[in-house]
């Protein structure tokens, strides 16, 4: 009996995940240039002209890694809705809590690393899928808070860079360097953003709120 269409594909869709998967770990252990697609090939358990059948070339496969792990789709809705209700907090809170939580791949980082080593193209695919846009929307949604009279006058890109920069740096401590934890993921996401805002608020923000306390 011949499988059927449903039955092929869902075996095709099975081996380029096998596949995305053998190679996401071997570019991340070895970088892009270090990874032959024999070993991609050997990891999967398939031979090489299977690789080649479905990714042409290892520029294929890896921007195949990169749609797979690098869905930002759900995550701008999430964060779009509350932008428009001027939710500082929960801004600042979703677009760190997507990095800096309990199970977070370490695959995506190592491979952002070795493609900037590397000097390769890929690196240019990858910023431009990931961090770009967290600098973008971040800067632009500052700027708007700031005409707002909400956030104090500071370069709107140089903030979003400085709150990125915590996320990742604290990525690279306990995702490379192998740190350990010393609080749970929610009070550390819960920290960053309470001292990055403190600083970018609006000294009258601040005031406000203090008189409202009081009464």
């Amino acid at each position: 009996m011949k499988p059927t269409t449903a039955s092929s594909r869902n075996s095709s869709q099975d081996r380029q995940a096998s596949l995305i998967s053998s190679a996401a770990s071997l570019f991340a252990a070895k970088g892009y240039k270090g990874t032959t697609t024999k070993e991609i090939a050997r990891a999967a358990g398939v031979s090489e002209a299977l690789v080649f059948k479905y990714f042409p070339t290892k520029r294929a496969l890896y921007a195949a890694i990169l749609a797979e792990k690098a869905p930002l789709s759900e995550l701008l809705s999430a964060v779009e809705e509350v932008a428009r209700k001027r939710d500082d907090h929960r801004v600042f809170t979703l677009i760190a809590g997507y990095r800096i939580r309990p199970g977070a791949d370490p695959t995506m980082l190592r491979l952002l690393l070795f493609s900037a080593l590397e000097g390769h193209e890929l690196a240019d695919m990858f910023f431009g899928k990931q961090h770009r846009w967290f600098y973008d929307y971040l800067a632009g949604y500052i700027q708007t808070r700031i005409a707002e009279g909400a956030f104090r006058e500071v370069d709107p890109l140089l903030a979003a860079r400085a709150f990125i920069g915590m996320v990742v740096h604290h990525r690279l401590l306990h995702e490379i360097f192998a740190v350990p934890l010393h609080c749970s993921h929610k009070e550390i996401v819960a920290t960053y953003v309470e001292l990055f805002l403190k600083g970018l608020q609006h000294p009258s923000i601040e005031k406000k709120r203090g008189l409202s306390r009081v009464r």
